[in-house]
């Protein structure tokens, strides 16, 4: 029964889920996740969400297998079409690009209403995700950035309260996240070195290319980004 094995990243999407939770996992291609968290004593019970073929009969197949249909419901549809105003408190969407992930919490506004803590983990546009909560009034209470299998992932966890409150440098650290700069790991590092030299190639080839407006103004930001993270890292 308790074969169900995670990544890191999903363990540390885990992590977070509030002790008896009801849970909405928003593609949760295999159903890892919740079967995970049942298990291990996090969730009470949960929706399965996935709004493609193959990953939703493989998510039905794996809670058949570890015996938990009683208790996790899997679901085909978009986003949290999945779930009804008030069915859960708690909704976890990890492993899409931070756009996605703000875009399905913008189509399932009035249900996230009802929802006591969001756990996102964006593969890419983080500060995406960052900026939504704040438009929405969601407060950031903890970040996580990890790296594993050569990836580095951001952990946004995230509850109804004062979205500015974690922000003390808010243009910067809508992009690199307020937790995570201030713990400054290894990880963190690595990662904005790496965004860096990204950026200077890009910038570079603006130099070069760049005669619209629009792409004057694309070597501007991308400058002032460089300028940001160059500061935060110099930070001691």
């Amino acid at each position: 029964m308790n074969e169900v094995k995670l990544s890191k990243r999903l363990e540390t999407v885990v992590s977070f889920i509030p002790k008896g939770a009801r849970l909405a996992d928003i593609g949760s291609d295999h159903a890892y996740l919740p079967c995970y968290a049942y298990l291990h004593g996090y969730i009470v019970q949960a929706v399965a969400g996935e709004v493609a073929d193959g990953p939703f009969r493989s998510a039905e197949q794996q809670v058949t297998k570890a015996g938990l249909s009683d208790v996790i419901s899997v679901r085909k549809g978009d986003g949290l079409a999945v779930i009804e105003a008030g069915e859960v408190d708690c909704i976890t969407i990890a492993g899409m690009g931070g756009t996605l992930i703000a875009n399905i919490l913008e189509a399932g506004k009035q249900k996230v209403q009802t929802v006591k803590r969001l756990i996102l983990q964006p593969n890419v546009g983080a500060h995406v995700v960052r900026k939504w909560l704040v438009t929405n009034g969601w407060e950031l209470i903890a970040e996580r950035i990890l790296e594993e299998d050569g990836q580095i992932y951001e952990v946004l966890v995230a509850e109804k309260g004062n979205p500015l409150k974690p922000y003390r440098y808010f243009e910067v650290e809508l992009l690199v996240g307020p937790f995570l700069r201030t713990e400054r790991n290894d990880v963190f590092v690595k990662k904005w070195c790496k965004e860096i030299e990204h950026w200077r190639r890009i910038v570079a080839e603006l130099d070069e290319k760049a005669t619209t407006k629009e792409g004057m103004a694309k070597k501007e930001a991308l400058e002032r980004n460089i300028q940001l993270i160059e500061e935060v890292l110099r930070d001691e």
